[in-house]
């Protein structure tokens, strides 16, 4: 996959600088190889991890903004088998019907376009904020602001958990009702 994103964006890989950022959609070795591929890492804000529980990737060019995203053709685990006769064992199958599969059997691809401006994505690495509710700090530029007010993301009601006691109070801010609506569509 980081091969063919690679070709298809014009790029060499994996990358020693910065220019590609590639958003994975399942966590686990995919994100692995596909690191390794491509010289993206999670360290690096070069990688990101939007868990949709498939093997597809999209590799995006910072400089110029195109994007293509590439997934497995829905065969290519039985064709995997026709590529590698000889194999014992269908771990092994895979390993090098992959290898022999060519890419237009084994991928498909289409240029994307992203629905955020890729400086939205990335944010900004060096800047700060505190959440005025819970007083953590926010890097990257991923703080919601309005009517003078600036929280965090997990405040703003777009936490992946609950607190074991309430600790935070109920907020009438009409502004962050909107934001998250605004936030619910993306």
């Amino acid at each position: 996959m980081g091969i063919l994103a690679g070709r298809s964006l014009g790029l060499d890989l994996p990358q020693t600088d910065k220019r590609l950022l590639t958003i994975v959609e399942t966590d686990g070795c995919f994100a692995d190889g596909v690191a390794v591929a491509t010289g993206c890492w999670v360290g690096r804000r070069t990688l990101r991890v939007e868990d949709f529980g498939k093997a597809a990737a999209v590799f995006v060019d910072t400089l110029s903004g195109a994007a293509v995203r590439i997934a497995p053709s829905c065969g290519a685990r039985q064709l995997a088998r026709q590529y590698a006769p000889g194999s014992r064992n269908q771990w092994e199958a895979y390993l090098y019907g992959y290898q022999r599969i060519p890419d237009d059997l084994l991928l498909s691809w289409r240029h994307v376009k992203l629905n955020d401006a890729v400086e939205f994505i990335v944010g900004q690495p060096g800047g700060y904020a505190v959440c005025d509710i819970c007083h953590e700090e926010i890097i990257n530029q991923r703080e919601v602001s309005g009517e003078g007010r600036t929280i965090c993301r997990a405040c703003a009601g777009q936490a992946y958990y609950t607190p074991a006691v309430s600790e935070v109070a109920t907020l009438d801010l009409p502004w962050l009702n909107s934001w998250a609506m605004t936030a619910q569509t993306r």
